[in-house]
């Protein structure tokens, strides 16, 4: 405020008319008002967007904490699957093996 008495002083001091130096400030002092309010609007908004964007940081969150879950579900599942095809192919393998080796037997008896 101090500020705008001292304007005033400088306006009357050049000779202004006072209603018009008086009209001046109350101008100056109407818009220093609508700044303060758009500030305060802003600063309000801007602690809604804040909050709003911490909610949904937080949702987004648990969702990467549940896609975890389904993740390691998944892997667990992947390596059950994998551990019994290895069985199933060393079982196959062995079989193969022994079929081999009895056919090399065989032969070799019908050779002797």
């Amino acid at each position: 405020m101090g500020v705008l008495y001292s304007l005033y002083d400088a306006l009357v001091s050049i000779n202004v008319p006072n209603d018009k130096a008086r009209a001046v400030i109350d101008a100056m002092e109407q818009d220093a008002l609508a700044q303060l309010v758009t500030r305060s609007e802003f600063s309000a908004e801007m602690r809604l967007v804040r909050q709003e964007m911490a909610s949904k940081f937080e949702l987004l969150s648990k969702d990467v904490e549940a896609l975890k879950g389904s993740l390691h579900h998944v892997r667990d599942g992947l390596e059950q699957k994998m551990d019994k095809l290895q069985s199933q192919l060393t079982v196959k393998l062995g079989s193969v093996a022994i079929a081999c080796a009895g056919v090399l037997f065989g032969l070799l008896k019908l050779t002797a």
